[in-house]
């Protein structure tokens, strides 16, 4: 996995606060197709990737704050889970809206790094079983691989098992 010169691409936001840490990624680009909505699912099938190593960004209301919750496509978040691993009670997905307004992203292209406004985040403890995981870089048709740790130091975030 090598680090990629500022200019050997357009840059997001994720790949930019990425390199202001010194962590090594790689980019990942494929075709979105407009009519896809199953975000996560259509990167693992165009990358050829298997869909436990790919995780989706979930931002999620957790007691009245967005919390993100990061798990693999094949399956889903325990909500309840997240919101415990937070110390909260209840959880329910956030806004659109909101979603895309605090992070700066849009829906299907919320990458965990990089995000207008730091958010309590939460890995799925099943991703540092790999060697490197695969997120959002930052926008639709965009993934970046990187080694769990380093996700993990990129966010601030904590592990629990919050899929299912």
């Amino acid at each position: 996995m090598a680090k990629r010169k500022k200019d050997d691409r357009a840059s997001t936001p994720a790949m930019v606060a990425l390199r202001e840490a010194s962590i090594a990624f790689a980019i990942h680009e494929y075709h979105h197709d407009p009519d896809e909505t199953a975000y996560g699912d259509e990167a693992a099938a165009a990358l050829r990737l298997d869909p436990e190593r790919v995780f989706k960004t979930l931002v999620v209301e957790v007691d009245g704050q967005l919390v993100v919750g990061i798990v693999p496509v094949s399956g889903q978040l325990n909500l309840k889970a997240l919101a415990a691993a937070v110390g909260g009670k209840k959880a329910a997905m956030a806004d659109p809206k909101a979603v895309e307004k605090t992070t700066g992203y849009v829906l299907g292209g919320v990458s965990p790094v990089g995000q207008r406004k730091a958010l309590p985040t939460v890995l799925d403890d099943r991703a540092v079983t790999f060697g490197t995981i695969f997120v959002s870089g930052g926008k639709r048709g965009l993934d970046i691989e990187l080694k769990p740790d380093d996700l993990i130091k990129a966010t601030n975030a904590r592990t629990a098992p919050i899929g299912v």
